[in-house]
């Protein structure tokens, strides 16, 4: 497990990247917008992974005084993508910076898919009949 270690006086603070990837997930899961973290795409599905395991769908690189961030996740279908994408990165690298202190110079963001409500699973199931 790799570690942050920021040097103060009387002593070393250490970050462990889990800690960063923790906060970033929480903080993608409480944006408008953003249904799930997605663990990568296996078996030709997308695995959906709910808060109890926040760090899927996030990998972190941290280092003596920054983090780079990247992040898969599911997106509301009809939602404009790029703007809940835009406001994930604000609400990450505000969350992340103000918890550690570490400056977040990079958060890449992968869309992996959208997510449909049931009415509008059951309006496209109707329509592809």
């Amino acid at each position: 497990m790799a570690e942050n270690q920021l040097k103060k006086h009387g002593g070393n603070i250490l970050i462990s990247d889990d800690v960063v990837a923790t906060i970033a997930g929480l903080a993608a899961l409480e944006t408008p917008g953003i249904t799930a973290m997605s663990g990568g795409l296996s078996d030709d599905w997308v695995k959906m992974l709910s808060g109890k395991n926040v760090q899927k769908g996030v990998s972190v690189e941290v280092g003596e005084v920054e983090a780079a961030i990247d992040l898969r996740v599911m997106v509301v279908y009809g939602m404009k993508i790029h703007e809940v994408c835009h406001q994930l990165q604000v609400n990450i690298r505000e969350a992340v910076q103000s918890m550690t202190g570490l400056c977040v110079v990079e958060i890449n963001v992968r869309v992996e898919g959208v997510s449909f409500t049931d009415e509008e699973v059951k309006e496209i199931q109707r329509i592809s009949k």
